[in-house]
């Protein structure tokens, strides 16, 4: 079997999944995990599919004709990489939104060996002050050789600079 990573985006109307979902069944594949959402009036995805190595090939043609309609991506999933790292932690950011603040957490992130699992952000409106909230609900896992107590130093520091309120639990969603 071959795990294939799809990823997906076009204008939302309905169907979409169906067809998306068709295509993948007439070659033999499963739909594992996926992420889908609507976004602006576009529809994005991500989707997880096993297929039989042999199908691999007619899989990706088959995925052509949905171009225009649903532009689809194909890539093929190599055997992970065997490396110790640490349980997953639970990262939430809460603060005025402000442009460059995802650059700034997965910078910090990135300098301590930290890779985003997921992410969820969105801004709301701020109940009493007006403006925009940006909140950030994410996933993270830390390598084998991340210093936590660094990171959360790190983060901290962060949380000031950009008068935000950053919390990192150890436990998952």
């Amino acid at each position: 079997m071959a795990t294939l990573v799809l990823t997906v985006i076009g204008d939302d109307r309905a169907g979409l999944v169906s067809a998306l979902a068709d295509v993948i069944a007439e070659h033999g594949g499963g739909w594992g995990r996926s992420q889908l959402t609507e976004l602006a009036g576009k529809f994005a995805g991500i989707v997880l599919v096993d297929v039989p190595q042999s199908n691999v090939a007619a899989l990706t043609a088959a995925l052509e004709p949905l171009e225009g309609v649903l532009d689809t991506t194909v890539h093929e999933v190599a055997e992970p990489k065997a490396g110790v790292a640490l349980a997953p932690l639970h990262l939430e950011l809460v603060g005025n939104d402000r442009p460059g603040i995802i650059r700034e957490i997965s910078t910090v992130l990135a300098d301590h060996e930290v890779s985003i699992g997921e992410l969820d952000s969105r801004t709301t409106s701020a109940p009493m002050a007006g403006g925009q909230l940006f909140e950030v609900s994410a996933t993270v896992h830390p390598s084998a050789d991340t210093e936590l107590d660094s990171l959360r130093s790190a983060l901290e520091e962060l949380a000031g600079e950009l008068m935000v309120d950053i919390s990192l639990e150890g436990t998952q969603r």
